[in-house]
């Protein structure tokens, strides 16, 4: 069996914001600690988006000593908190692709992952540009055979949370459905961006998006309007999550796990059978 660990949405800060910098910190270094203590122990964990809050240097830097503690590969991707020039500067051996995306392939014995990029740098909203298509159909085109996990930040999928919801018609999900539909060695899409775990379709793929390391977004699912302040309850001291994919003998299983120190409710020390 083989096993990845997603993390996403850290939102790692600076000394300018010491209340996030202090939350946020202490909750990624409990997701670290869980999955490395997770038996068996992931081969790689892949970041998607969201590595830092404002895409400062500062924060980079701020990241970088936390994930110089990691004893595992780590494959970082980019979301709409990040950016693209003090991302590459601090992490210079993440891969960027000619037309300057971070979009690169992982190889994992049978499995294959595909790190997509859909920063639009200064929106919240995502994008996936006709350079960036082209460039995934030509990476899924040189592994037809391969087992494919494709990882991006910005679910395409509505959540029901609806003023974080993409409009599914938006052109980069349009373009992304063009790009992934009919692609079989695709096994699923893994994603972030809404603090909040959730599952669906896209493309006819599975598509999973995975718990924040930071804070959690409330689950309501009432209508709002955006214009009008309503009190409702934003982000929730939820406990920070993780997901892990298993790939055991051509099947792709995905679990969402919650990162903690939980006492155990029943030990194995009796034979299940006589």
């Amino acid at each position: 069996m083989l096993t990845l660990a997603q993390i996403t949405d850290l939102h790692v800060t600076s000394d300018k914001d010491p209340l996030n910098k202090e939350r946020n910190e202490a909750r990624l270094r409990a997701v670290l600690r869980a999955i490395h203590e997770r038996k068996p122990r992931p081969v790689a964990i892949i970041a998607s988006g969201d590595l830092v809050d404002r895409g400062e240097p500062e924060e980079y830097a701020e990241l970088q000593k936390i994930l110089k503690d990691v004893e595992l590969p780590i494959y970082l991707g980019v979301g709409n908190h990040d950016s693209r020039a003090p991302f590459c500067a601090a992490f210079p051996d993440t891969p960027v692709n000619a037309d300057g995306f971070v979009q690169y392939t992982i190889d994992f014995e049978d499995i294959r992952v595909l790190m997509l990029d859909t920063l639009d740098e200064g929106k919240a909203d995502g994008a996936f540009c006709k350079k960036r298509a082209a460039w995934t159909r030509r990476a899924l085109s040189k592994g037809r055979r391969t087992p494919t996990i494709v990882v991006l930040h910005h679910p395409p999928i509505p959540s029901g949370i609806r003023w974080m919801d993409p409009d599914p018609k938006s052109e980069w999900i349009l373009r992304l459905e063009k790009t992934l539909r009919g692609r079989k060695q695709v096994m699923t899409a893994i994603s972030g961006h809404i603090h909040r775990t959730y599952f669906g379709m896209f493309a006819g793929h599975s598509l999973s998006v995975g718990p924040a390391t930071s804070i959690q977004l409330t689950l309501n699912m009432t209508d709002v309007d955006m214009r009008v302040p309503d009190g409702r309850e934003i982000l929730v001291e939820e406990p920070p999550g993780y997901t892990l994919l298993a790939w055991d003998k051509g099947v792709l299983t995905t679990h969402f796990c919650v990162a903690g120190d939980f006492p155990p409710a029943v030990m194995y020390t009796v034979p299940f059978i006589q």
